[in-house]
C-alpha cells in the first residue's frame, strides 16, 4: 500500500532534514566525528562519545592486515576465520571477501577518518547512496587512537595496488587467484610468449594413475592448432623449484640479508615492509625438506618457465633466482 504524504508534512520534513543536515557538515567542518561505531570491527564508544579501541576485536584487524602481507588473499582469510569461528562486528562467524577488502581499505584503523562517505538522496525514506563529489567530504587526521600504524596501512594499500596491476598484465580475471589447494595458480609464467600456464589433470583410462601437469594457455587458442612451442610442467617440479630456491636463500643468507638491510631505508614503505618480513623470515631459517606453503605465499610473486626443469622464480622484493630441477 502507499500512502501520501500531504505536502505540508513533505514540507516539514524536508526542512527537519535540511537543518539535520546542516547541522551534520557543520560538525564535519569542525572535525567532530558522527561515526556509526557498530558496523565496523574494533571500537566502541567511551562515555563521551569519542572511539577507543576494543582490544579483542583490535586483534582480528591486526591478524587480518599481517596475513595479508603475508600473501594470503581476502577470500582465503574470510574462509581461515570462518573455520576458525572468529566472530565478526555482528557477533556471527560469517566473513565476506568484499567485508575483508573494505577493512583493508578502512581510513578509521589508521586512526583518520573521511567523513560523510555517503549522503542521503531522498529525505523522505532516509535513503543514502555513496558520495562521489556531490557533497563535500571532510578527512580527519589522527581523529581517534590507530588499530593499524600508518606505514602499515600504506603497506597494505601499496601491495593491493601491486596484485591489481599484477592481474590487469597477465589478464587474470580473478585477483588472488591462488589457493591453499591450489598454490601456483594464476602465478606460472611462460617464458616463451608470456601467457599464464592453466592446471590440468590428466588421469589414464584405467584410472590407475593421476598426473597433475601445468600448460601455457596459449598453446592451444585454436583447436588442433599450436599456437605457442612451450611444452608442460609436472606440478611436483614447481614444488621442488620453491624448495631449490629456499634453500639456496638459506646457504647464501648473509648475501640476501644485506640485499634488505639496505632496502630498510627505501622510501616505499612496501618495499621496506618485506625487507622486514624477509629478514625475520630468514635469519632463522633451515634448508627445507618438502615444500611449504606460508612461506611459498609470503615470498614469491611468479614462476617464470623457460622449459619442463629450468625455472626462474621472481620473489616480492624483486629478487630473481635460476633454477633447473633434475
Amino acid at each position: 500500500m502507499v500512502r501520501t504524504i500531504p505536502k505540508s508534512r513533505q514540507d516539514e520534513s524536508r526542512s527537519i532534514s535540511e537543518n539535520s543536515t546542516w547541522g551534520i557538515r557543520r560538525r564535519f567542518e569542525q572535525g567532530k566525528l558522527h561515526i556509526n561505531h557498530t558496523k565496523f570491527l574494533g571500537y566502541d564508544k567511551n562515555k563521551d562519545g569519542n572511539l577507543v579501541i576494543n582490544e579483542k576485536q583490535a586483534k582480528i584487524v591486526r591478524l587480518i592486515y599481517a596475513e595479508f602481507l603475508d600473501g594470503k588473499g581476502a577470500c582465503r582469510i574470510a574462509r581461515d576465520l570462518e573455520s576458525g569461528g572468529v566472530l565478526n562486528w555482528n557477533g556471527k562467524a560469517k566473513w565476506y571477501e568484499g567485508s575483508i577488502r573494505k577493512m583493508l581499505t578502512n581510513e578509521k584503523y589508521k586512526g583518520d577518518a573521511l567523513l560523510q562517505k555517503t549522503y542521503t538522496i531522498d529525505f523522505l525514506n532516509k535513503k543514502r547512496a555513496d558520495n562521489n563529489g556531490q557533497v563535500p567530504q571532510y578527512y580527519v587526521e589522527g581523529s581517534h587512537p590507530a588499530i593499524i600504524d600508518k606505514e602499515m596501512w600504506e603497506a597494505v594499500q601499496l601491495e593491493m595496488e601491486r596484485r591489481r596491476n599484477y592481474a590487469l598484465e597477465y589478464g587474470i580475471q580473478k585477483l588472488e587467484y591462488a589457493t591453499a589447494d591450489n598454490p601456483f595458480a594464476g602465478r606460472v609464467i611462460c617464458g616463451c610468449c608470456g601467457q599464464v600456464f592453466g592446471r590440468k589433470v590428466w588421469n589414464s583410462t584405467d584410472d590407475r594413475f593421476r598426473r597433475v601437469i601445468w600448460r601455457c594457455n596459449g598453446k592451444y587458442l585454436v583447436k588442433g592448432k599450436k599456437g605457442c612451442e612451450s611444452r608442460h610442467i609436472d606440478d611436483g617440479v614447481l614444488h621442488q623449484a620453491f624448495i631449490s630456491v629456499f634453500n639456496t636463500m638459506v646457504e647464501n643468507r648473509e648475501c640476501f640479508m644485506k640485499k634488505w638491510r639496505d632496502r630498510l631505508a627505501s622510501g616505499n614503505v612496501l618495499v621496506r615492509y618485506k625487507s622486514k618480513q624477509f629478514i625475520g623470515i630468514l635469519a632463522e631459517a633451515e634448508r627445507l625438506n618438502e615444500f611449504d606453503l606460508d612461506l611459498h605465499f609470503a615470498l614469491v610473486e611468479k614462476v617464470t618457465a623457460h622449459s619442463e626443469k629450468r625455472l626462474t622464480i621472481h620473489l616480492l622484493d624483486g629478487t630473481e633466482v635460476e633454477c633447473e630441477i633434475e
